[in-house]
């Protein structure tokens, strides 16, 4: 018969072990939970790269220079 996978799953701010049926996953307790929290508010966590449009940037390469001579 085989055997259950278990993950072993990580807090991110402390990295103690966490269950997925973990009433505060995926972290520990409350007090991670907040303090991750506080730093997405101070902006801690920031996107390194501008996020595009891939739509936007086909439609900008297809428009025509109305000042441009055909």
């Amino acid at each position: 018969m085989p055997r259950k996978r278990s993950l072993k799953l990580k807090c991110p701010i402390c990295k103690k072990p966490v269950t997925a049926a973990a009433p505060d996953f995926p972290f520990c307790s409350d007090r991670c939970r907040l303090i991750d929290l506080g730093k997405w508010a101070s902006g801690a966590y920031v996107i390194t790269s501008p996020v595009t449009d891939a739509e936007e940037g086909i439609r900008d390469a297809n428009l025509e220079d109305p000042d441009e001579p055909q």
